[in-house]
């Protein structure tokens, strides 16, 4: 009985991951024989199988490949299915001249003769001569004639990234390492159709089960050649290759058409949240924001698009569109007053450095036009900004109780640090430049490769850092400003990506960090933007939980529809 794929194609491709999971379960029910119909009329496959073993009798009696053991029958325990009439069960080496590998000796290297592949060069689905590594003629002359890949073999990968299958259908010479297999075919070889068996979930199934090793697992030779192999008429052959290759065809097409839509979707996206920023003051945004809304069901339906709302929420705050302004509000300039004293009298009483005067921003340093009341300033005019250290790993005394915090910049992905890792003693902090900051410092991120660089976290506890982090206490201890610097850093999060030097590991330093511009608002509205922000941000992880949720239940259906099928095959 074969199975109506059509009716689950829609179902499955659009859950996560659908396409990917829709190509294992054409491959599956083709070598389950419930792709295509069977023909009673076909030659059964008890044949092929005779003319293959014919074949390799002959290349054995002239030498071409040494006799082989006859291998086992395939036992009742390792037959997962019922055949359907003509199909036969038999070994993957009974399909094929040899199974062998790569030569195992160190190969000679050269600047150029024959290409040698490795894992590398087959990891796209294809033989890829691009970046290989070559050796001399005369060596590859030397290997034996199964270790010399020709069109109408199959390579499949043993080791790491086991189970890549590919055709050599290039009649270029080449070579492989020990860690891709050559399944040398002979005539009848039924070669098409193995391609796809070893690509099917049931030969990834077989491989997880015999592969061995910890670091590197392998799929030694011997279990690939005993791999049990449920072999169709030769014609049933043909019919299935060109049903599985029309269906992958037409995954291809649904993958590119989800590509497609994806970015089509993404443009559309930022164009409407371009309308938000675009607002000239708080009454026309709610007016745009409104509009937005009640498509919120047909726009926002991936991740990319809420964290793009995320962000958008941001800039509209740090630009003073969020919410209107009040002209009765003190302005900012006079926070920044309070905070000039406050510096003045930390100083005065030795709890922090003598600094230079700060130089005021000047309007063409500043990014962009700020409402009536707000302040550009740095944030080194509104904070104290520190780093840490790494105490000596050789001085076991800097690691031993009583112990204080201790951030690394790793800890900066979540929003609070509440424990860290890692802890100093009271002697590293005496002996070495750590600092302890106190409950509400903000915690950014200088070194680090990927999305690490520029995270910014709160501490919730009282902690010191190392040099990899760079600490902002903010002068007055005032709730609102905290917060609005926080959530400042995370608007500008790539600006502060852009600014890190270095090669592999970009980094920024405390320099930059205190010379970050920052658009202040009153503090009174910044009361109102922090409010609105939070407001927003749940109705975003709201909007959030629910696409996942939604996403979950698409993927059971998926699973649930795969299973079903594979039950009726």
């Amino acid at each position: 009985m074969t199975v109506r794929l059509p009716e689950y194609l829609d179902l499955i491709a659009t859950a996560p991951e659908g396409v990917r999971k829709l190509r294992g379960l054409i491959l599956e029910l083709a070598v389950r024989g419930r792709l295509v119909p069977q023909d009673p009329n076909d030659e059964p496959a008890s044949e092929l199988l005779k003319r293959i073993a014919r074949e390799r009798a002959r290349l054995e009696a002239e030498g071409s490949c040494k006799k082989s053991k006859p291998l086992p029958a395939v036992g009742e325990e390792e037959q997962l299915l019922t055949l359907p009439k003509g199909w036969e069960w038999t070994r993957l080496a009974d399909l094929l001249a040899i199974v062998t590998d790569g030569d195992h000796l160190p190969p000679p290297k050269a600047d150029d003769g024959i290409p040698f592949l490795v894992i590398g060069n087959l990891n796209a689905g294809r033989i890829s001569f691009d970046g290989c590594r070559f050796v001399p003629e005369t060596y590859f002359n030397e290997l034996d004639w199964s270790r010399r890949p020709t069109t109408g073999d199959l390579l499949y990968t043993v080791t790491g990234s086991y189970g890549i299958t590919i055709p050599v259908t290039t009649d270029a010479a080449f070579c492989v390492q020990r860690h891709v297999a050559i399944l040398k075919s002979v005539p009848s070889s039924p070669t098409s159709f193995l391609l796809r068996y070893l690509q099917s979930p049931s030969a990834k199934s077989f491989a997880d089960l015999v592969a061995t090793g910890i670091a590197q697992k392998t799929v030694t030779l011997g279990a690939l050649r005993v791999m049990p192999i449920a072999v169709p008429p030769l014609a049933e052959q043909h019919r299935i290759v060109a049903k599985v290759d029309e269906l992958l065809a037409l995954c291809d097409r649904l993958e590119a058409e989800q590509t497609d839509a994806g970015a089509a979707h993404a443009r559309l996206v930022a164009t409407l949240l371009g309308t938000l920023t675009q607002s000239t003051d708080a009454a026309e945004l709610a007016a745009n924001w409104q509009r937005l809304a009640e498509h919120f069901d047909t726009l926002l339906t991936t991740e990319s698009s809420l964290d793009a709302l995320k962000q958008t929420i941001l800039q509209l705050a740090v630009l003073g569109k969020l919410v209107p302004q009040d002209p009765n509000d003190e302005p900012a300039s006079e926070l920044l007053k309070r905070i000039a004293k406050e510096r003045a009298r930390l100083k005065a009483v030795g709890a922090c450095k003598q600094s230079r005067p700060l130089p005021l921003v000047r309007a063409d340093e500043q990014p962009f036009p700020i409402p009536r009341g707000w302040v550009w300033t740095t944030v080194e005019s509104i904070s104290f900004v520190g780093t840490g250290t790494t105490p000596s790993r050789t001085n076991p005394a800097y690691f031993n109780p009583p112990l204080i915090p201790w951030v690394t910049s790793g800890e900066t992905r979540d929003p609070f640090i509440a424990m860290t890792d890692e802890k100093v003693s009271p002697l590293a902090l005496k002996e070495t430049s750590l600092t302890v900051y106190p409950v509400g410092t903000l915690i950014v991120a200088m070194y680090g490769q990927g999305k690490t660089r520029g995270q910014i976290s709160e501490l919730r506890i009282e902690a010191s850092t190392n040099q990899a982090c760079s600490a902002i206490t903010p002068l007055l201890p005032n709730i609102e400003l905290r917060k609005y610097i926080k959530l400042f850093f995370e608007k500008i999060y790539d600006e502060i990506r852009e600014k890190a030097a270095g090669g592999a590991q970009p980094n920024l330093n405390v320099g930059k960090i205190k010379a970050t511009l920052i658009s202040l608002p009153p503090l009174a509205e910044q009361h109102r933007i922090v409010a609105k922000v939070d407001e927003l941000m749940a109705l975003c992880d709201r909007l959030k939980a629910d696409l996942a949720e939604s996403r979950a239940r698409q993927q059971r259906l998926a699973t649930t529809l795969i299973e079903s099928a594979l039950e009726a095959a």
